[in-house]
């Protein structure tokens, strides 16, 4: 599977910015992907190269790697939300927004690039305050998509509460991720 470079030329960005370029030289100096790690943001590469970067980047850090995903997950929703705004403001809030994913950005994404291998991201309601996400992909990112969810609560200047009560990593057939707005 393949995955955009706009999602490689961030991790660039935010570990160079967070952890230093060295760090960042380093990983792919040790990962020696594919690539060359000469990323632009509208073509597609590897999805293993992420996976071995943050590996690499994590044992290199000490910071875990779902920890790791969850931060680049907030750092990457400030660069799509900024690369795509209109596609962020046209929901009024950030419940809202967490409803328009799958079915109405993902379809725009689908329109800007060709075979973007996009998550699934169904959602139920079970109050005005609340969503239950139920997310599915075969990379198994659940840790970015917390964070992405976490970037965007910051955006929208609202405070949540994230569970994660099933995971994909914990043998479940995908995680359910529950929203909760706090007053």
């Amino acid at each position: 599977m393949f995955m955009k470079g706009i999602v490689f030329t961030a991790l660039n960005d935010m570990v160079e910015q967070k952890l230093g370029i060295d760090v960042w030289e380093s990983a792919l100096e040790n990962v020696n992907p594919q690539s060359g790690g000469i990323y632009t943001s509208v073509e597609n590469f590897p999805d293993s190269e992420l996976a071995a970067l943050v590996a690499d980047i994590s044992l290199k850090t000490g910071i875990p790697q779902t920890e790791l995903l969850e931060q680049y997950g907030k750092y990457l929703f400030q660069v799509l939300a900024k690369k795509h705004n209109s596609l962020v403001t046209k929901e009024p809030d950030f419940l809202s927004f967490l409803k328009s994913i799958d079915g109405e950005i993902h379809k725009e994404v689908e329109k800007l690039y060709k075979s973007p291998d996009l998550p699934s991201l169904k959602w139920k309601q079970p109050s005005p305050d609340s969503l239950i996400l139920n997310y599915e992909s075969p990379r198994k990112l659940c840790a970015l998509a917390v964070g992405l969810i976490h970037g965007a609560a910051e955006y929208f200047n609202v405070n949540i509460e994230l569970g994660h009560e099933t995971c994909i990593h914990r043998g479940d057939d995908s995680c359910q991720l529950s929203v909760k707005l706090l007053a």
